[in-house]
């Protein structure tokens, strides 16, 4: 009988990885319709700058890209593009450091 006990172990644990495999292959999430690759070359297009870094954000449900780029002229800006292909011609910047408005002058009081 250890034969039919080996089968029935068998059955069993692979009936639990199939379960397991059916219940992670419906919840997977389905692929961005733009990729991190595909948003850091829109911001290198867009400001002609140097990336400086580049991640992906949850924000709820949705997934966003934070994208830190440097200007030809100088100045760091963090833009986020959406994983939506949908939302991008808008893409939110926000500029950091900007620049003084008389750079290299000192006011004295």
């Amino acid at each position: 009988m250890p034969t039919n006990k080996n089968f029935i172990c068998a059955l069993v644990l692979w009936l639990s990885l199939s379960a397991v495999g059916t219940v992670s292959a419906q919840s997977a999430e389905p692929a961005p319709a733009v990729t991190l690759d595909q948003a850091v070359l829109k911001v290198r297009q867009e400001t002609g700058g140097t990336v400086l870094s580049a991640e992906p954000r949850r924000i709820g449900r949705r997934l966003e890209y934070r994208i830190k780029v440097l200007t030809p002229a100088g100045h760091v800006k963090v833009m986020a593009v959406s994983s939506e292909a949908s939302k991008n011609p808008a893409s939110s910047q926000s500029t950091k450091n900007p620049p003084a408005r008389r750079a290299g002058s000192k006011e004295k009081h």
